[in-house]
């Protein structure tokens, strides 16, 4: 709990510094691009500039291939100890190319990068105290949580993400690192707004929700069918973009960094809401109450509907280029930014069918949340997150509703968690091989497994306990199993190789040693024997 602290404090300065410069950095985007459109005669040179920085930023993910993408699907990794995390490298990275990413006008948002930035923290934080590879991996989760918490200002939200996508498990120890990093963090997040006189509010303020009845219920299935097959579109048309861009390798692959870049300039030229990572369009398409009309600027003076199809064209061929070329920026709030332009569509085609104007805040944050439950599975996280950015409970049980409808839609097209798949992806795309170990142990006395349930011993991604010999007796082992000192466990693991699975079993199986304390032993003894020898 006292590393999760320090975590948390690491990550509340961190991540508050870098989302209030993403937010920044956002709009001064914006306002440029505005500026390019009045004047023409600069055009070409935005374009010139776009391609340079696509090579730059191609350069650097060479160079540093850790921070290729949006950053969540790595910090899982990390946390599950199939990736290595070398924090003094991947953190300044990651920082400076999202962050130049949201200047050039990129469909990019500052979650996921807030995650990874959090979860390199408790890399840091676990390195500087002496932990173990285990302590390791949950000072990772509890770092990306508080990164996430911090962002949203959800800290509900951070948490079951820890439980629900990171490990897709409840452990006692995975939970006390995750709130207390996670409260750490926003406390501190709070004291800095304090001390700067910015005031906490919600993700999303501009919506105000009406209690749907029962009839309401069947445009509430209606929307949750649309944004669900839209996130299966989303989700194929994702992958089938990686595949392509795989085989795109001129100079190091730097050159499929031009088909984003050049993309995202295009855009910016057409309209504002496609840019950055989406927090704007949400709000935008907040009907405020019930009015008639969304506050979405008309593209090309085209009529509401028109625009708002524009726009999620638009963002849709954005965030799939993102994700298909591996730009390092987050795509949480993009997916997010779809699914309630998605619902602002579909709430306008509910209107005719007639339901009442004041239920179309309803529709777009039902959607929103179906289409990240469709693309993400992660259907808790989806249910708390909308209470949490909103501040509103009214919405619950239509939630619910919605996104269990695109949890199944999801199952029925046997789709793997978005960053499940893009983590097996990245693996694959680094030459990551892994490769199936068996291992025999014993758990000893002082071990941090001895006395533990095999469920809430945070053990390597993709281990199991194949079986336990027990005073020469073989049990099956259970999820329920308390492992005792002389069990006699045979584990198997698809690892980067042996030596690696030994070692971070025998950190669970065998008494606990910490680095740091080994080294001042260490240096104490030998200033000791210096002292003797004098």
């Amino acid at each position: 709990m006292l590393v999760g602290i320090c975590t948390g404090l690491f990550v509340g300065v961190l991540v508050t510094f870098y989302n209030l410069a993403a937010d920044f950095i956002t709009a001064y985007s914006k306002n440029l691009y505005i500026g390019i459109r009045e004047n023409p005669g600069f055009i070409p040179l935005l374009f010139l500039v776009l391609a340079i920085s696509a090579f730059a930023i191609g350069t650097l993910i060479h160079f540093v291939p850790m921070i290729r993408g949006s950053g969540i699907p790595q910090t899982e990794g990390a946390s599950r100890g199939l990736l290595s995390m070398k924090w003094y490298q991947v953190l300044p990275a990651m920082a400076a190319a999202s962050l130049y990413c949201m200047f050039c006008g990129l469909n990019a948002g500052a979650e996921g990068p807030s995650m990874f930035l959090g979860g390199a923290c408790g890399g840091a934080v676990n390195q500087l105290v002496g932990g173990t590879d285990m302590e390791r991996r949950y000072q990772i989760t509890g770092g990306a949580c508080a990164g996430l918490a911090v962002a949203f200002n959800a800290p509900l939200t951070g948490i079951i993400f820890a439980f629900e996508e990171a490990h897709r498990r409840f452990t006692p120890s995975i939970f006390i690192c995750s709130f207390s990093s996670v409260l750490t963090a926003l406390i501190t997040r709070n004291l800095l707004f304090d001390a700067m006189n910015m005031q906490v509010t919600s993700a999303f303020s501009a919506f105000v929700f009406t209690a749907v009845p029962l009839k309401g219920y069947l445009y509430v299935g209606f929307a949750a069918i649309v944004s669900g097959l839209f996130g299966v579109a989303f989700y194929k048309l994702g992958f089938l973009l990686r595949k392509l861009f795989s085989r795109v390798t001129a100079l190091k692959g730097t050159v499929r960094m031009l088909f984003p870049f050049l993309f995202a300039g295009a855009v910016g030229l057409i309209t504002v809401y496609a840019m950055g990572g989406g927090h704007a369009l949400i709000e935008a398409v907040g009907t405020h109450g019930g009015t008639t009309e969304m506050s979405v600027t008309s593209v090309f003076s085209s009529p509401i509907v028109v625009t708002l199809l524009i726009v999620l064209v638009l963002r849709l061929l954005a965030t799939t280029l993102n994700l298909g070329t591996g730009v390092p920026s987050g795509i949480f709030i993009p997916m997010l930014a779809l699914g309630a332009c998605m619902g602002a569509l579909i709430s306008k085609l509910c209107g005719l069918m007639g339901m009442e104007a004041i239920y179309s805040d309803c529709i777009v944050m039902i959607s929103m949340a179906t289409f990240f439950t469709a693309v993400v599975k992660a259907p808790l996280t989806a249910i708390v997150m909308v209470v949490e950015l909103t501040w509103q409970f009214t919405l619950l049980i239509p939630v619910i509703l919605g996104v269990s409808i695109g949890y199944m839609i999801s199952e029925i097209f046997r789709l793997k968690p978005l960053y499940d798949a893009m983590l097996e992806t990245f693996m694959d795309e680094g030459n990551v091989k892994l490769d199936r170990y068996s291992y025999v142990t014993t758990v000893e006395a002082g071990a941090t497994a001895n006395g533990q349930a095999i469920r809430d011993v945070l053990w390597p991604g993709n281990l199991l306990i194949r079986s336990i010999k027990r005073d020469g007796v073989s049990i099956v082992p259970s999820s329920d199993t308390v492992l005792k000192i002389g069990d006699e466990l045979t584990v198997q693991a698809e690892t980067t190789s042996l030596e690696n699975l030994q070692h971070c079993v025998d950190e669970i199986v065998k008494p606990k040693t910490n680095v740091l304390v080994e080294k001042i032993k260490a240096f104490r003894d030998k200033k000791r024997e210096e002292k003797n020898s004098d």
